[in-house]
């Protein structure tokens, strides 16, 4: 997964949401340890302040956890990923069904779109 950042959006919020991605997709699994702020800030290429920023309000939020010792570790509590998981789906419908509705979509035309066009793949690439 890259770090595409845009200009429009602090920085350090468009960070927070690509980490969040990458703990709900498994990409950082629970109760994994993710990579340390400097290496973070390099791979994104960020100042090392502005992941720093990032990961300790993600860490606020309760889903990563910090051991001086050893780094920080994603969250063994699988419902604050749930949680995390219904916030950004929320949203990312939310923000379809505001585009569809400004293109002059319908709700019965927007579903017809939906059930027409979406299939789901499973895990071996087949479609269902």
């Amino acid at each position: 997964m890259s770090w595409k950042l845009q200009s429009d959006r602090p920085i350090y919020s468009q960070l927070m949401e690509l980490i969040e991605l990458k703990i709900c997709s498994g990409f950082y699994p629970p109760g994994s340890k993710i990579p340390s702020v400097r290496e973070l800030a390099q791979e994104a290429s960020v100042n090392p302040n502005t992941m720093q920023r990032a990961l300790s309000t993600l860490e606020s939020d309760g889903l990563l956890i910090s051991n001086r010792t050893s780094g920080r570790f994603v969250t063994n509590d699988e419902s604050e990923i749930l949680k995390l998981k219904k916030k950004l789906a929320e949203k990312n419908v939310a923000e379809f069904l505001q585009m569809m509705s400004k293109l002059g979509f319908t709700k019965d035309e927007i579903q017809n779109a939906i059930s027409k066009s979406y299939i789901w793949e499973d895990n071996n690439g087949n479609n269902t």
